[in-house]
């Protein structure tokens, strides 16, 4: 078997990326500060400023605080409340499905180049084990991708979420920016779709042609310790 590890160089690269971003999406998700709203009233909201993630809306306050923290209230918004809005809940499913194709995307990638390293495979199937690999990397992308497109929308005309009661949010925001939860998620998705393109983008190098000596016209020659096993 012809020895193909220098060919995935970008690949091993392109699989530190898929990690780097995967993990930031994992971070984007669990982070409150998606929607920053800026209010006048400080009566309950002591800072002037709340958040809005997609599990929760919170904002620290002297008077009203949630058991287990000190200046802070949170409350939790679930798939089920009837308040949430399209985009909320589209971030709470498809940030969740993201981060799970992108799993199985950094998977794929680590059994890839575990194989062109090892010399496991035939080229065929490790061609299309980094096509599958990019293609589970950019629908994880796509999937972090319009939730955070469509949150910055609502942001960025000022939407407002009507809140029940027991969350003591204001009726609507004076105004509100985009928060690092929807940042630190852009960066992640950004280095997935690279990641993504370069795995797909893996090419089998040529072959030379072998001389009577057993060399290429390029002076290359099949690496035999990855020929012994396969006549054992």
């Amino acid at each position: 078997m012809t020895y193909l590890a220098h060919s995935a160089h970008a690949q091993l690269a392109a699989l530190w990326l898929s990690c780097v971003g995967w993990t930031l999406t994992t971070v984007a998700l669990g982070l409150v500060q998606w929607r920053v709203w800026q209010v006048s009233d400080r009566e309950v909201i002591s800072s002037g400023q709340a958040w809005v993630g997609v599990w929760r809306a919170c904002f620290n306050s002297h008077t009203v605080v949630t058991p287990g923290f000190r200046v802070m209230h949170c409350r939790y918004i679930t798939l089920t409340e009837a308040f949430a809005p399209p985009e909320i809940v589209a971030g709470q499913v498809l940030m969740v499905l993201s981060v799970l194709v992108g799993l199985c995307g950094n998977a794929g990638g680590v059994y890839a180049l575990r194989n062109i390293y090892l010399g496991l495979e035939k080229s065929s199937p490790i061609r299309l084990s980094f096509l599958t690999t990019g293609a589970l990397c950019l629908t994880a992308a796509v999937m972090s991708l319009i939730p955070l497109v469509w949150n910055i929308s609502s942001v960025a005309t000022n939407q407002t979420i009507r809140f029940p009661p027991e969350f003591k949010m204001p009726p609507e925001p004076d105004s509100q920016h985009v928060g690092c939860g929807i940042g630190v998620g852009m960066v992640g998705t950004v280095l997935m779709i690279i990641s993504g393109i370069i795995f797909c983008r893996y090419r089998l190098p040529a072959r030379p042609q072998a001389g009577a000596d057993g060399r290429g016209a390029a002076g290359g020659k099949d690496n035999p310790a990855f020929d012994s096993h396969e006549h054992l």
